[in-house]
């Protein structure tokens, strides 16, 4: 137990020595932002604003990276490198692939370093663990979650681990294979967590940061409603409650989670739609804020983020507000590091909206909005 925990101190002193070692108006109050975009005549790659928190201003940057299909974002802890998907054959016959790029804090420009196949088709999602040493990525075509070495320079490594999921779900039209969509990691680095929209089960390997491995965990998996399509998975800040919005119906399911066994137990489902909606809509992403207090899920169609209260001791969430992303298509979102404000990508109206956030509350304001082109991810770095 105690070999345990001091493992598990070093791998957070790791992680977070890079930015208590900022100054405290750096890490408090100017952000670089980063966007990822699905590219085309009007998009190239990713894209970089300036955010002054205090005065709530944005301000472009313009095309840092560019690059095919950047639609997720990963930072490296030490704030010196950024990784990106290009998602790349999502019907699974070619493989997509993953581009390190080194940052320059000063002027936000990014500079690639390597790129290589994520190994397999449409990768999706992608996270850089707590130590800084492995790079875990998701394939949605092929269904299937790869690990890679990264050296101190930054550059991807040696492919050391792909774990292939198998199986259908209940819809033949969107769920005829599996469909691994997002990897996240456990707060203790111990454990991977994957979403597989085509199976509706959340994937759980036991990760070794030294090595670079994934293992099944016992029990490997746990079951969301069928037909739901899990997408994203967001943790509770208190490590008790693992959060899984569901793309296909639309809803969140909240998970009991077992730090010490990496198990989720005793689901339980909420609608992220209002009663009587009749409209297409896929849920997308998922955050709860860094005090616990509230949960935000984006929707696809009713165009909307629906704001949930969590009851700190069960975990449960009730829905106390959708506020429309006032744009079509809300892909993703997230929270800046000071929790005062959210920023949600419209995907298909070009535009990012930058709302500000009451933190008793958990409501949001809309305050300014920026144009580009389909925007798919946001990532916030102290500059």
């Amino acid at each position: 137990m105690m070999k345990r925990l001091r493992s598990s101190l070093l791998l957070w002193l790791t992680a977070v020595a890079p930015l208590a070692a900022q100054p405290a108006s750096q890490a408090g109050s100017k952000y670089l932002v980063y966007v990822g975009t699905y590219t085309g005549p009007n998009s190239k790659g990713i894209y970089a604003y300036r955010f002054d928190t205090a005065a709530g201003k944005l301000d472009s940057i313009g095309l840092v990276g560019e690059m095919v299909r950047p639609s997720f974002l990963a930072l490296h802890p030490n704030g010196r490198f950024l990784y990106a998907v290009s998602e790349l054959g999502n019907d699974g016959r070619v493989n997509g692939s993953v581009t390190g790029f080194a940052i320059d804090r000063q002027s936000g420009k990014l500079t690639a370093l390597n790129t290589v196949s994520s190994g397999g088709g449409g990768a999706c999602h992608l996270v850089v663990d707590k130590t800084g040493g492995n790079l875990l990525v998701a394939n949605y075509g092929s269904g299937s979650a790869a690990c890679f070495r990264l050296s101190q320079d930054g550059r991807i490594g040696e492919r050391t681990a792909l774990m292939q999921h198998g199986g259908t779900g209940p819809d033949a039209r969107r769920q005829g294979g599996p469909h691994a969509h997002a990897v996240v990691l456990s707060p203790d680095n111990r454990f991977l967590l994957v979403p597989d929209l085509g199976l509706d089960k959340v994937f759980v390997y036991r990760f070794d940061a030294g090595r670079g491995t994934l293992t099944a965990n016992d029990p490997p998996f746990a079951a969301v409603p069928g037909g739901s399509g899990p997408r994203h998975l967001a943790f509770h800040p208190n490590g008790r409650f693992a959060y899984v919005v569901n793309e296909m119906k639309s809803s969140v399911t909240t998970f009991a989670y077992d730090g010490e066994t990496g198990a989720l137990r005793d689901p339980r489902t909420v609608s992220n739609l209002p009663d009587g909606f009749s409209g297409v809509d896929n849920s997308a992403e998922i955050e709860t804020d860094a005090a616990g207090k509230f949960l935000y899920a984006s929707n696809r169609g009713h165009d909307s983020i629906t704001i949930y209260a969590i009851d700190r001791a069960s975990g449960g969430l009730t829905a106390v507000d959708r506020v429309p992303t006032r744009g079509k298509t809300p892909r993703n979102f997230a929270i800046d590091p000071t929790g005062r404000y959210l920023f949600a990508a419209n995907q298909d109206s070009d535009s990012i909206v930058v709302f500000s956030r009451e933190a008793q509350s958990g409501r949001l304001k809309p305050l300014t909005e920026v144009h580009v082109t389909a925007p798919v991810c946001i990532r916030f770095l102290a500059q």
